[in-house]
């Protein structure tokens, strides 16, 4: 009998695997973001300096570079990795396929980022020392290589959303599964934040200039650009939504907290109103009120429209057919996949995972409590947590029942067609149902384990006993 191509799964009690990988990707877009922002605002600032014989605005291009150097470039190149080293233990599967689509995209992208550091460098290093146009042609070289880099990587997660055309199913494919339209909304949306982080940031170099005139002029052209790029970027988010697959107005309406609207205004409104006042009476601008804003949108912009990205794939976590606890979940002619479903169907989880103990490949009563934890962490996992803490703790879906087989009717009406369209199918035997109840159960009640295993053997005495007489 085949196995199913499961790993092992990379748990983190406090907080839980995505919550992870949500943290470091959110840090690593701010940094990430920032950097692009400003790759083509140094172009911007370049040609004017050249054509208008500014030079001093080569030192704000200077003093900026040098802290990108640190805040982008040396720490996104740290939190870069981390994307990698904790999406590939948390969604092994998931990496996978985007591997086996974009491996060249991937590529071309990491061409890009080279000529990108090189010409932060020489952004910072070549002021004074080469001509006026030929640092404005390094200048827009840095931003066009910066731009691509953001180009070619939202094409890959668009595809985690959505596959770019319906031919990708049947042909597979770079293209088809790689150009759609959610990608291009999503890059101009992307495009216009990335403006807005520019300016928070941008604002903490400024902060610490000395020159009066120059602070000022730099605050007001920062502050005009954070407003227009936030209201563009705000405005583009209906034609980003447009492009989602059709579920996924639902998804906004049932699984995103009524906070998340809300907060995102507020948010809004803050930094509006901080683009405002530095507009206005640009020598309030101080680090600490610079560095309180860049912090204001890393928590309550980017890390509540990051989690709400990742919130609107599910049950998916690549192309459509890798759901989030790995299982591939629908036939890809294209690619030579084929759903494992009809698999875990046939003979349950825990004959077809090659990673499961032995001594779990039972269900008794004695153990039905750890093969239900077992189940738990293979197929839930990486959306819940199985702790009181963390990302989604699974126990508050259940409220305080503990009654085994209500939880078990529960889960399998729920979860074993998919007909919760939020949640995978999970067509587990009713054997394996009943264990993961018992463990669901224990999360509320530690005694549930052990009274369940009291009463499955006094069933088997009686029975037993009644075959006897």
């Amino acid at each position: 009998m085949d196995f199913l191509g499961l790993f092992p799964t990379w748990y983190e009690a406090g907080l839980g695997s995505g919550w992870v990988v949500g943290i470091i990707a959110t840090v690593h877009v701010l940094f990430s973001h920032t950097a692009v922002g400003a790759a083509l605002f140094f172009g911007y600032l370049a040609t004017v300096a050249y054509r208008n014989d500014r030079p001093e605005l080569l030192d704000y291009i200077r003093r900026y570079g040098l802290f990108l150097l640190v805040f982008s470039y040396v720490l996104g190149s740290i939190t870069g990795p981390g994307i990698w080293y904790s999406t590939t233990v948390a969604s092994p599967r998931g990496i996978s396929a985007l591997i086996h689509n974009f491996v060249w995209g991937w590529s071309a992208e990491w061409v890009f980022f080279v000529i990108e550091v090189v010409g932060v460098y020489s952004m910072v290093y070549l002021v004074g020392k080469v001509d006026g146009r030929t640092y404005m042609k390094i200048s827009w070289i840095f931003g066009g290589a910066s731009l691509t880099t953001m180009l070619i990587i939202v094409g890959i997660l668009s595809f985690m959303m959505w596959p770019g055309t319906e031919g990708y199913m049947q042909e597979g494919g770079y293209l088809y599964g790689y150009y759609g339209a959610n990608q291009f909304a999503q890059l101009a949306m992307r495009v216009a934040f990335m403006f807005t982080m520019n300016a928070v940031v941008g604002g903490i170099v400024v902060s610490g200039m000395k020159t009066d005139a120059l602070k000022r002029e730099m605050a007001r052209k920062l502050a005009v650009l954070g407003l227009v790029s936030a209201a563009a970027g705000f405005a583009l988010l209906n034609w980003y939504m447009a492009t989602l697959p059709p579920y996924a107005a639902t998804m906004v309406q049932t699984r995103l907290p009524e906070r998340f609207g809300p907060s995102m205004l507020i948010t809004l409104g803050l930094t509006a109103g901080y683009f405002l006042l530095t507009l206005i009476r640009p020598r309030v601008l101080v680090p600490g009120l610079a560095g309180s804003m860049t912090v204001v949108l890393l928590v309550f912009g980017l890390w509540p429209e990051e989690t709400a990205r990742e919130s609107l794939r599910k049950p998916y976590v690549a192309g459509q057919y890798v759901y989030s606890n790995q299982v591939i979940a629908r036939d890809v002619p294209g690619m030579g996949i084929s759903s494992e479903l009809p698999m875990l169907e046939a003979h349950g989880l825990l004959a077809t995972h090659a990673f499961l103990p032995d001594e779990l490949r039972q269900v008794t009563p004695g153990n039905a409590a750890q093969v239900g934890e077992a189940i738990a962490l293979s197929m839930c996992a990486n959306c819940h947590s199985l702790s009181d803490t963390g990302m989604r703790p699974i126990r508050d879906y259940y409220g305080d029942v503990t009654d085994v087989a209500a939880i078990r009717d529960y889960s399998k009406a729920a979860m074993a067609t998919g007909a919760t369209m939020y949640m995978p199918a999970i067509p587990l035997k009713d054997i394996e149902w009943e264990a993961l109840a018992v463990f669901l159960a224990s999360l509320e009640d530690e005694t549930v384990p052990a009274q369940y295993a009291a009463e499955k053997r006094a069933e088997g005495r009686k029975l037993a006993q009644k075959e006897g007489d």
